[in-house]
């Protein structure tokens, strides 16, 4: 069993290795054939209106593509804050609407009877208010 996990482990990771080499290849193929397309754009501005217009024509077009991933980047981190958001409300559902827990605390206040319980229910009650303060307190620190 042991060695079926190992071989698994490593066919995934060969193959995974395989694709992040080859999307490195295709990456810089994207990056050279680029060069060559802003080297020619500059040279037919060159030849038409002159080395300055050629240099702020390019300019341009690196500034355009700038901001296209600036953008990119803003909506894809909206969206991850948004699945960080849906989580954690996801997990901060409420413990008592879940009915195993409520039997379970029935059957304990029945076990341990309701004048020994008081007196654990207010020091669990504190110990939670504690870890609450330190949540809060925690989620307030400013982001570095």
């Amino acid at each position: 069993m042991l060695q079926r996990f190992i071989d698994d482990v490593r066919t995934s990771t060969g193959t995974a290795l395989r694709q992040t080499s080859l999307a490195a290849v295709a990456a810089l193929c994207l990056l050279i054939t680029t060069a060559f397309l802003c080297a020619a754009a500059f040279i037919a501005v060159l030849n038409s209106y002159g080395p300055v217009e050629a240099c702020f024509a390019g300019a341009a077009i690196f500034f355009v593509v700038t901001l296209i991933a600036a953008g990119i980047y803003l909506v894809r981190k909206r969206k991850i804050e948004a699945r960080a958001a849906a989580r954690a409300k996801a997990a901060a559902s409420p413990l008592l609407a879940d009915p195993a827990l409520l039997a379970t605390g029935i059957q304990l206040v029945r076990l341990v009877g309701v004048k020994r319980l008081v007196p654990i229910l207010a020091i669990g009650g504190l110990a939670l208010g504690l870890l609450a303060s330190r949540s809060q307190a925690s989620d307030q620190a400013p982001a570095e």
